[in-house]
């Protein structure tokens, strides 16, 4: 056991983790040069294309120093706010960290954000300078930053490049050195804490855990503490780039397990495994539960489809713990599921899987966050919202809360402007202003999440030419004038397109949406009025034109009642056309509800 080192790799997003990692595999031996490919651990076609990490990734290297025989259990994490929660599920399993910063871009918010989650967890911390082959790189400069970060000397601070590999051997010594080794009884009956799951179609449910006190043998009977469920450990064994069986995992060590689960609902992320012969006292605690910040209904194309999609959501929430969702259903578009997300891109990645993993073509309305609303007869108590059509009669309200955040954003200081006159037009209140050098700004805002869930993130990078970095935290609810704003479409409420908004945007936005549904509704045989409404008032009204054949092209001249005829003629067949004609909105009509600012 005082040979096993459990580290994971923290950063903000692209400063290089997984490109160390896939170094730190080289040096180890781990995979060979002709299973080498960048970015290694990223399995996933998404991740590749994107080039960012979505889940995090587990993996077990050998090294032999001064004769000692090394385990090293790496676990590369995202580093984009939206998967925070797999990051702290990381740091769960883990005595060390390596803290990344790129040479080039010094410290950024997510940085931050992921030391003090380290920290809270009692990690070690070493230091990593990324990207130091860069012609840009300033590694003097950064590593004061650092250092004025960490309270470490200069020195403390290595200096790798995860592309030439310099640097990289040091690093290694450096985590045998100073990661502490797992603590934990060996003779004390089994506690294993689950930090990750994944679905296979022909094994069932392979959970990823690590064994804090005691030991796991192949074929023992074993009980998922938080279910109350038992299972024969069929295979057991720890994680190469593929799989590697053993007979035995012992204390510190990380592994996984399969015993033929087939229901998703049986493993939850944070259990703990125990023997059912000689059973731990109590589960390992200290383990928080996932809070969504974005919800958004998902809905299949084809209402047929409503159990597959079901089975679908629950087996990818294996892979993604931080997806909550639950049944609703919808005037317009039948029955799905709310979904609770950490952030856009954690919805949009989410979307992109349930069509790549499992063929699943969904219509996501728009997104929203969670309120709470109080009745004038009883004002203390709360009614969860995450819907707009779950918002009581407004006549009966007495106010109705919007949760704010706590957002930190780190720019240059040449962009200070821009991105207040942003946080401002979002509603955002700044809290404090600190340089952190003369080139970088810190600035606290206290603003609606509401207003951060759309455009926020896009419209911050292009205005900072990609030199801002953002993160938040929930800071609490805050009373608001927020009033509901529904769209109808030939005089029937959408509901799929309804949302909640500040009174002083209600206005604008309404008609944004009008303007644009305008552009993206086919053509019918009869006029289609769009009408945003607050209650009953109409506040923005656009008309798609029908398409009209020309009846008058065969006159020539003539008397003008002729002409006339025909038109009200024309007008009449119009009329019933409108009696009975249904509007079908198209799926890019939800989604560009979403780019209401392009």
């Amino acid at each position: 056991m005082k040979n096993i080192r459990n580290f994971c790799i923290i950063a903000h997003i692209d400063h290089g983790k997984s490109t160390l990692a896939d170094r730190l595999l080289q040096v180890t031996n781990t995979i060979s040069a002709r299973e080498l490919q960048n970015q290694t651990l990223d399995d996933m076609d998404l991740e590749r294309e994107r080039g960012i990490t979505i889940k995090s990734h587990a993996i077990q290297m050998e090294y032999e120093k001064d004769g000692e025989k090394y385990i090293l259990n790496l676990i590369d994490t995202p580093g984009h706010v939206d998967f925070s929660y797999e990051v702290s599920r990381s740091i769960a399993a883990c005595e060390g960290a390596l803290l990344i910063v790129d040479a080039a871009q010094s410290i950024q918010a997510q940085t931050i954000s992921n030391l003090y989650l380290a920290l809270e967890n009692n990690l070690e911390i070493i230091p990593v300078l990324n990207k130091i082959d860069l012609p840009s790189a300033n590694p003097e400069e950064v590593t004061d930053d650092i250092v004025d970060l960490l309270g470490c000397d200069p020195e403390d601070v290595l200096r790798c490049s995860g592309k030439t590999g310099e640097g990289v051997l040091e690093l290694l010594h450096t985590i045998i050195e100073k990661v502490p080794a797992p603590v934990g009884d060996p003779e004390a009956p089994l506690q294993a804490l689950i930090f990750d799951s994944v679905y296979n179609p022909f094994r069932g449910i392979e959970a990823f855990y690590k064994v804090v006190n005691g030991e796991i043998k192949k074929g023992d009977q074993v009980k998922f503490m938080a279910t109350n469920k038992k299972y024969f450990a069929d295979e057991i064994g720890t994680l190469k780039l593929n799989q590697v069986e053993k007979k035995t995992i012992k204390t510190g060590d990380v592994g996984y397990i399969i015993s033929g689960i087939k229901d998703a609902s049986e493993v939850k992320v944070g259990d703990t495994i125990t023997l059912v012969d000689n059973p731990a006292a109590e589960a390992i605690d200290g383990f928080e539960e996932v809070k969504p910040m974005v919800f958004a209904g998902i809905y299949p194309v084809d209402t047929e489809d409503y159990e597959d999609l079901r089975a679908s959501i629950e087996k990818l929430r294996l892979n993604d713990a931080s997806l909550t969702f639950e049944a609703e259903s919808s005037a317009a578009l039948g029955f799905g599921f709310r979904c609770g997300f950490l952030g856009m891109l954690h919805l949009e990645i989410v979307q992109e899987r349930l069509e790549r993993e499992f063929g699943m073509t969904v219509i996501t309305t728009v997104p929203n966050v969670s309120y709470e609303a109080y009745l004038e007869k009883d004002p203390e108590k709360a009614i969860h919202v995450h819907n707009p059509s779950e918002l009581p009669d407004p006549s009966g309200l007495n106010r109705v809360e919007e949760p704010y955040i706590r957002a930190a954003i780190i720019t240059k200081s040449e962009f200070v402007g821009p991105v207040m006159s942003l946080c401002i037009e979002k509603r955002g209140e700044l809290q404090s202003q600190t340089y952190l050098t003369q080139h970088r700004v810190e600035m606290i805002f206290n603003m609606p999440l509401a207003e951060v869930v759309f455009d926020f993130y896009d419209r911050l990078k292009s205005i900072s030419k990609g030199y801002a970095s953002f993160d938040y935290a929930p800071s609490g609810m805050k009373a608001s004038k927020l009033v509901k704003v529904d769209i109808m479409i030939h005089g029937d409420v959408v509901d799929a397109l309804s949302a909640l908004i500040h009174v002083d945007n209600a206005y604008n936005i309404g008609k944004k949406m009008c303007e644009k549904l305008r552009e993206l509704i086919p053509r019918q045989q009869f006029d289609i009025p769009i009408q945003a409404a607050i209650g009953a008032k109409i506040i923005a009204r656009e008309t798609i034109k029908a398409l009209r054949k020309d009846v008058t092209a065969k006159c020539y001249g003539g008397d003008i009642s002729r002409k006339r005829k025909l038109l009200e003629k024309q007008k009449a067949g119009k009329k019933k056309m409108r009696q009975i004609g249904r509007v079908e909105v198209p799926q890019s009509a939800f989604l560009a509800v979403l780019k209401l600012n392009d």
